[in-house]
């Protein structure tokens, strides 16, 4: 995000604070504040601006820090609707959105968000900053994964021929870091890491995102940043490998609608199908490989941070139900078997977790980058898709940050700049996240907890040992290893049966059913009341609601308030030992009380037990709506003769005065991991089509879906409206070579020039299925010619008091704002206007400055001109006006030139235009 290199600051751009943030380049030229801008009238919010140009006028955003490059996408939000990711510019503050077409007079309630949080607002004043203690500790686990084995280890690195990727411009490299077990027999499971997105390069403490790396530039070695986590596996008789991925991460916000998840996995392929090669050939390997023992393809655990963790997932995914071959940059045979993934705050923009493949996701309670945990859906994104015999578990870190788990991402161990991605406010410090909260961790006590629960990960997947599972399915134990962090847990799959899930079949009285995401307050889980996010409501990109995503709400002001549950059919919990709740009650709350009963349809009632939830830490920053696992025993149900073979209902009691509390589910649940196999299923993947409009007519298009695999699924369709955003759903039967989703698209041929438009398609698996690429539809390019764009002088030479003008003018009218933007230029010969000569308000609104001292118009930093025609017109008129003073000056003037809206260099070729101001007769020269 933050280049190293001369940056160019827009008229709009808040005051910048130097050093604001580590490996931003020293030397930054001033920016400055400037007006906000205005549309329809009514004026923008401070640091928004329009600014043209080109087939369409951009939204613009300009933050008063710079904004850390990181795993989770920045989104322009109108209100409730997503207007679409800006592109970041040098600075690492300015942001811009071309708005393909919307009007900007529907630009209301203009908001910035990354990860779940707004950018561009400071938390409330009235956010509480009392002190919050940790969880209480949970008893020890007859198993530590976290002690070191009895192995020495051995590192080395390999590195092969660049590959190219399918949309990337530029080669990937193939580089990785070896730690291996010494003294070890036999093949040995291998464990593959994956890093995150993350600056590409860096020279002392300057960084970039730039790839290749530029002359003089080192690439930040992102994946030497988990040697602790795999020299803690290979000790325990793991083979590891950390692969680099700079080259993806330099150009997938160019590249990539997925956010480069497809890319991610080709190159995770790529390293495990050279590792493949190298077992079937030895001679041919790296000497790190050839001097391990042999890896054994059939026991692989992929690891992957942010953005890693959604590749990784999709690695998982394309391993078992091959991607579409264009796409693809991986086309060899599949000789490994992928036994479980490890997600560490994970981005899921697809919101497409492979439902066969076990898994742990890590969620970071102080995550700054991907805030709002939307990794919670590897777990709750899972429900009832498959066969259910697959854990997925979440593992909640309380006082744990985004970057601190890779050790190249963290301060004093790093070798390129580095930083907290919790920003905190010394004014106002978290008091969750806080760099003294009693809650936060160190870096070092959070790399610990990290290595620690990836070794369960590894022991439970690859080794088959169950007794680590009660560290990562609810069971609440807790690994000394990783003290003293409070890591808590949660799961679905395995050995749980008869979910009561709050879907569309599930009746409910004396609470609600609510939806996870939808934009009424009405409808919504977590009201504007809410203090904080909840992992398990995280939006999905693009989507302004969800169909089927839901919770259930329950709400008590006395003791003896009933919430009834009833499935639209009869449950069986047989077999099962206890009934697990997966629950949550506000953050920092203690003491709510519930009984919990069950039915049967025959009528018989047993009231199973009395349990207690309590809050999480969390302050208004913090993803802390987060459910708890709570069991109560089964045996009071079979005592009393209920029949657990068919259970109609749930009823919940409150036994606390008062409280609030929202349920995710509830299982049948006993001991045990069973084997997971994956299911044969069909598999979803929408792609993008580009058409010209046409001159004339109209044409229909079909959005691209291609569907393969085996048998038949259910996926939910979300088709967007270009003009308003929002989403219309239907749920589609899908079979693999079927026709099934079908999205025509009606293009209207014109020969006037306009904005291209996107018709965009989302879809999402609910049962049977998985979805590879989500997101695709039709790209209409507007194949006509711009306007030729003329500057007219309609008073160019004038007396001091008077204002110059000029009239911009297009050649016909147009579909769309037509702008562009002018900078002040030094006269090539005689004296230009000065600060003093100009209105001191014009240039106040202008830039955000003072005439004093007093200065040539040409050293005004942020001095520009941002002309727009409207729609449907073709011309605007440009004033600058001047003051009469007692000075005698001779002749003065002033020259603009068209500048390149996004680097602020002079276009070659470009619009100049220049006026003169003579002295009033009182000042007059003889």
């Amino acid at each position: 995000m933050v280049r190293a290199r001369r940056i160019w600051v827009t008229a709009a751009a808040l005051c910048a604070v130097a050093g604001a943030s580590p490996g931003v380049a020293a030397a930054q030229p001033p920016s400055v504040a400037g007006p906000s801008a205005s549309v329809g009238g009514e004026a923008l919010p401070p640091g928004w601006r329009l600014t043209g140009g080109g087939p369409a006028p951009r939204l613009e955003w300009h933050a008063d820090r710079p904004v850390p490059m990181g795993d989770a996408r920045v989104e322009f939000r109108s209100g409730d609707r997503l207007l679409g990711v800006p592109k970041p510019s040098a600075d690492g503050r300015t942001f811009r959105l071309p708005l393909d077409g919307r009007r900007p007079a529907g630009l209301r309630g203009l908001q910035v968000w990354s990860g779940g949080q707004r950018l561009d607002v400071r938390a409330s004043e009235a956010a509480s900053t009392s002190p919050v203690e940790p969880p209480p500790k949970l008893p020890a686990n007859s198993v530590d994964p976290g002690k070191p084995g009895t192995y020495r280890t051995k590192t080395g690195e390999y590195s092969l021929k660049s590959v190219r990727l399918p949309g990337f411009k530029a080669p990937v490299e193939m580089r990785a870091v070896v730690v291996a077990p010494v003294g070890t027999r036999g093949e040995r499971p291998l464990a593959l890491f994956l890093h995150g997105r993350h600056y590409t390069c860096y020279r002392g403490e300057e960084i970039s995102v730039d790839w290749p790396c530029k002359s003089g530039y080192l690439p930040v070695p992102s994946h030497r940043g988990y040697l602790r986590d795999q020299r803690l596996l290979a000790s325990q008789g793991y083979m590891t490998v950390s692969i680099a991925a700079n080259g993806i991460n330099g150009q997938d916000d160019e590249s990539a609608e997925d956010g480069g998840a497809q890319a991610r996995s080709s190159l995770v392929r790529l390293h495990l199908g050279q590792w493949a090669d190298w077992a079937r050939h030895p001679a041919s390997a790296p000497e790190i490989v050839r001097d391990a023992p042999r890896a054994d393809l059939s026991r692989v655990l992929l690891v992957g941070h942010s953005r890693g963790g959604e590749g990784v997932n999709r690695a998982a995914l394309d391993s078992l139900y091959p991607p579409p071959a264009d796409q693809d940059g991986y086309h060899g045979p599949v000789d490994w078997t992928i036994r479980g993934m490890v997600l560490i705050g994970p981005t899921v923009f697809g919101q497409n977790p492979v439902p066969d493949v076990p898994s742990v996701t890590v969620l970071p309670g102080c995550d700054g980058d991907v805030s709002d945990l939307q990794g919670e859906v590897y777990v709750d994104g899972t429900r009832a898709v498959s066969t259910g015999t697959a854990l997925h578990s979440a593992v909640y870190v309380v006082g744990a940050d985004h970057n601190f788990f890779n050790s190249e991402w963290t301060p004093g161990t790093s070798a390129a700049p580095s930083e907290d991605d919790f920003y905190d406010d010394p004014d106002r410090p978290d008091p969750v996240c806080g760099a003294r909260a009693a809650t936060r961790l160190t870096a070092d006590q959070q790399h610990r907890a990290g290595a620690t629960y990836i070794a369960a990960a590894a022991r439970l997947f690859l080794a088959g040992d169950d007794r680590v599972r009660p560290l990562l399915d609810g069971s609440g134990r807790r690994a000394p290893s990783a003290d003293p962090a409070r890591v808590l847990s949660h799961a679905v799959g395995a050995r749980r049966d008869g979910g009561l899930l709050p879907d569309g079949r599930v009746s409910v009285t004396g609470g609600r059913l609510c939806d996870a995401v939808n934009p009424s307050p009405a409808k919504a889980c977590l009201g504007e009341d809410a203090k904080g996010y909840s992992p398990h409501f995280a939006q999905w990109w693009g989507a302004d609601r969800e169909t089927g995503r839901r919770a259930i709400a329950l709400r008590w002001s006395r003791e003896g308030t009933r919430t009834r549950v009833a499935p639209g059919r009869p449950l069986s919990l047989s077999g099962a030992e206890e009934l697990a709740l997966r629950l949550f009650v506000p953050p920092n709350s203690r003491g709510s009380r519930l009984d919990v009963t069950l039915t049967d349809t025959t009528g018989h009632r047993a009231t199973l037990g009395r349990v207690r939830a309590d809050g999480l830490p969390g302050s208004e920053r913090t993803a802390s709506y987060w459910a708890r696992e709570i069991r109560v025993p089964l045996t009071a149900a079979t005592r009393a003769g209920l029949d657990l073979g068919s259970v109609k209902s749930m009823e919940l009691t409150s036994r606390s005065t008062s409280g609030r509390a929202w349920l995710m589910d509830a299982w049948g649940w006993r001991p045990g991991t069973p084997e997971a196999r994956a299911a044969a299923l069909p598999r979803v993947d929408i792609g993008r089509e580009t058409v010209d409009e046409g001159d004339s007519g109209v044409r229909t298009y079909h959005v691209p879906v291609r569907v393969t695999g085996h048998g038949s699924g259910q996926v939910r369709v979300y088709v967007l409206d270009p003009a308003t955003g929002h989403a219309r759903d239907r749920l589609v039967t899908v079979h693999p070579g079927g026709h099934d989703i079908d999205v025509p698209v009606q293009v209207k041929g014109d020969t006037r020039y306009g904005p291209d438009r996107s018709y965009d398609v989302m879809v999402k698996a609910v049962r049977g299925a998985v979805v590879g690429s989500y997101k695709g539809g039709i790209t209409v390019h507007d194949d006509d010619p711009a306007p030729t764009m003329t500057v007219t002088p309609l008073a160019d030479r004038v007396t001091e008091g008077q204002s110059l003008r000029w009239r911009l003018s297009l050649s016909e009218p147009v579909d769309v704002d037509m702008g562009a933007v002018f900078g002040v230029a030094p006269p090539a010969s005689g004296a230009e206007l000065s600060t003093k000569d100009v209105s001191a308000a014009w240039l106040r609104d202008t830039t955000g400055q003072s005439p004093d001292p007093e200065r040539p118009l040409s050293k005004v930093h942020g001095l520009y001109l941002w002309l727009d025609v409207p729609p449907g017109r073709t011309s605007t008129d440009i004033t600058l006006p001047t003051v009469k003073d007692k000075v005698a000056e001779p002749a003065e003037s002033v020259t603009f030139r068209r500048l390149d809206d996004m680097t602020g260099e002079p276009l070659p070729g470009g619009l100049v235009f220049s006026g003169t101001v003579l002295d009033g007769p009182a000042g007059l020269r003889p």
